[in-house]
């Protein structure tokens, strides 16, 4: 068995709910992520939403299959540090793409994205957030399912949930925006980039709150 680390492959979580773990081509030694990562497929309100799309590339784990019986109509990308490959999943369903308004020049989507701010409505009902991390990222909050969907605000480190700062002020912006989440009646979180375990509940999130941010 692959360590927990380079696990990859679908996990169901509940009826319209999914995760698919990958391997990252463009992963190096030395990087402050680890090597597999994250994506999620939501079915909400009519729609079926797929977040932070990562395709497989040595890993065979029938995500083309289950997508093709299942066709996305949209696709979001969460922050600039995540456009992974939404533009095959665009140009693969027709799905209707949003994410950040800006991202960096060395990584920029050649698909034109519906611009996505905190507060935004996606279709099915899903509601970006804010998290106060000065990156552009704007966790997904999917109420249908109680669960929010998080790029790189929280990452697991020693089979613990963190913040990850990113140094634009943990105690004046990023703490107040997460705790602000607390007022959701959330239950889950999934996050992209963990040491084994995306999935996480309330109250390893109000713990990860507690805990001194992750530094690169």
């Amino acid at each position: 068995m692959n360590p927990p680390e380079l696990q990859v492959g679908i996990r169901d979580l509940a009826p319209g709910l999914w995760i698919w773990r990958a391997r990252h081509p463009f992963w190096t030694a030395g990087a402050d992520w680890q090597p597999v990562v994250t994506s999620t497929f939501v079915e909400s309100g009519g729609e079926r939403l797929v977040l932070d799309p990562l395709a497989p590339t040595l890993d065979n784990i029938g995500l083309w299959e289950r997508l093709d019986r299942h066709p996305p109509t949209a696709a979001v990308v969460l922050l600039p540090d995540h456009v992974r490959d939404i533009d095959l999943f665009v140009r693969r369903y027709g799905a209707r793409p949003f994410g950040p308004m800006f991202f960096f020049p060395d990584d920029i989507p050649n698909t034109k994205l519906e611009p996505i701010i905190a507060d935004s409505k996606l279709p099915g009902g899903l509601i970006a957030l804010y998290d106060g991390r000065g990156r552009l990222e704007t966790p997904m909050w999917l109420p249908e399912h109680r669960v929010i969907v998080f790029g790189d605000a929280l990452t697991e480190r020693g089979g613990e949930l963190r913040v990850w700062d990113c140094r634009a002020g943990h105690e004046k912006r990023e703490l107040p925006a997460l705790r602000a989440m607390l007022e959701l009646p959330f239950e889950r979180v999934i996050i992209s980039h963990c040491d084994n375990e995306p999935v996480k509940t309330r109250a390893d999130f109000e713990k990860a709150l507690e805990r001194p941010p992750w530094k690169d």
